[in-house]
């Protein structure tokens, strides 16, 4: 015997018609809001150059058929690809993400919003390009950041109180949620249509988390946000034709995502969406880590000084213990064998590892002829993890959102360092008048990597202002980097 399913079509989902109705109608009034986006456009940008010196990732760029023109497509920048604006997501996207440099949000579900300018700076090229040639105005910089804004905060709300990864879900899932209703509202849909995107986005198949962890741990975790970002600008352009959605797409008894995907959870909300993430975003300045490690690589460049200053080496350890989070217990707590670099920066003692033994940690150290080093081993295997309470408590106060890593050194001799404690990692909020200086350092140094001396110059004219940046042609900013 059958029970009766009812067929009539119900209202939008409440949390699809909040980030339209967030998308669409809320006014971005916070001054540290849109100066932060500056900050993250222009190191966002600075991650994707630096990654363009990386072969296993220019091999996935450019059109997916060789020789493909579009003549108002969108430009990837460091390269010469002028893309539609689909492709060009994903190109931007997987340059942004590779070498696991740009902003990160932590919570409950953890992840990287600038994830999301993939899709954003495709999109708001191809329009602008597209205008200039109807005899249109394009689109400004400043559109640009908004739409970074607010695809923070979906991202990082919907993060605050969900954890996707304990049900095995990656967090790109979210970057492809935020990109969708940001994207929607630069190709200017109507409440309905952005409403019907979003959805599409939560009825996609969502990715697992394989190629993050061991014994699977993979590159695709480089591109990955690269694929969603642009799989999100697939589908608000497929809602910009009224291709219908599926409003009850969440809540939807056994066939909805909560059932199937989320244990039959509805999702949780610690605050309503404004700039809250943007505001609190945290950079990786210094060091191309995995950012639960952010602090403990920190603490371990001090120690290779202390070493360094009392005359001894590794060599001379017998015991490292890493009092830290639980967060960073379960994702990079790593034993046994590496395979490759997505390993290694995900491997919070070989992260702590390489700068005790040479003083640096840069994206270069984690390819095989620095891993092949076999002190890195002999290193890793003095080290214990053990988790702080406090620290992981410490590390969800919305007050504090600390990511605190403490190391105590033991020598064979017996004696024993003064413990490093390391709370806020030099890209937090808490110490952005020290960190600000240091980003700009970082932007200037990748954009060296690309452009000869008199383009660095022009770029940094135009962008590290943000009044100029920000009046700038979406069009005009994207040719600054030009190769």
């Amino acid at each position: 015997m059958s029970s009766h399913i009812s067929n009539e079509r119900p209202q939008p989902d409440q949390v699809l018609a909040d980030i339209a109705d967030y998308v669409l109608s809320y006014k971005m009034d916070s001054d540290l809001a849109w100066k932060t986006a500056h900050y993250c456009l222009l190191d966002t940008l600075g991650c994707g150059l630096e990654a363009l010196t990386y072969p296993a990732c220019t091999k996935l760029l450019g059109p997916i058929v060789k020789g493909t023109i579009v003549p108002n497509g969108a430009k990837v920048p460091g390269t010469q690809f002028q893309l539609d604006p689909v492709q060009a997501a994903f190109n931007i996207g997987a340059i942004i993400r590779w070498l696991d440099f740009n902003d990160t949000w932590l919570a409950a579900e953890w992840g990287h919003p600038s994830d999301n300018l993939g899709g954003i700076l495709a999109t708001a090229d191809w329009l602008s390009r597209t205008r200039v040639a109807n005899g249109q105005a394009p689109l400004k910089v400043k559109q640009v950041l908004e739409a970074m804004i607010m695809a923070h905060e979906i991202q990082g709300v919907l993060a605050l109180e969900n954890s996707f990864n304990k049900v095995g879900l990656d967090h790109v899932f979210l970057v492809k949620v935020a990109s969708t209703a940001v994207v929607g509202k630069l190709l200017g849909l109507t409440r309905d249509e952005l409403i019907n995107a979003v959805s599409l986005a939560f009825v996609d198949g969502q990715s697992l988390r394989t190629y993050r962890h061991a014994p699977n741990t993979g590159s695709r975790k480089s591109w990955a946000a690269g694929d969603a970002t642009s799989r999100a600008v697939r589908l608000a352009l497929i809602a910009q034709t009224g291709e219908m959605g599926y409003p009850s797409v969440l809540t939807a008894k056994t066939w909805g995502f909560y059932d199937v995907s989320f244990k039959g959870n509805a999702f949780k909300f610690q605050r309503d969406y404004g700039s809250y993430v943007m505001e609190n975003v945290l950079f990786k300045i210094s060091f191309p880590a995995e950012f639960h490690s952010q602090t403990a690589v920190e603490a371990a460049m001090t120690l290779h000084q202390t070493l360094k200053a009392a005359g001894k080496t590794t060599d001379d350890i017998r015991k490292i213990t890493i009092r830290t989070h639980e967060a960073a217990i379960r994702i990079i707590d790593k034993k046994g064998p590496l395979n490759n670099p997505a390993d290694r920066d995900h491997c919070i003692q070989y992260m702590i590892a390489v700068p005790m033994l040479f003083g640096r940690l840069t994206a270069a150290d984690y390819e095989d002829g620095i891993a092949a080093d076999t002190r890195i081993d002999v290193l890793r295997d003095k080290m214990l993890c053990v988790e702080d309470p406090q620290f992981t408590a410490d590390y969800h106060d919305p007050q504090k959102r600390s990511i605190a890593n403490a190391l105590t050194v033991e020598l064979n001799d017996g004696t024993v360092l003064n413990e490093v404690v390391v709370e806020y990692p030099i890209g937090h909020k808490r110490r952005r008048e020290e960190g600000i200086p240091e980003l700009i350092r970082k932007y200037k140094i990748n954009l060296a990597r690309i452009f000869p001396e008199k383009q660095q110059r022009v770029i940094q004219e135009k962008t590290l202002d943000y009044n100029t940046v920000a009046e700038l042609d979406v069009n005009v900013f994207t040719d600054l980097f030009v190769i």
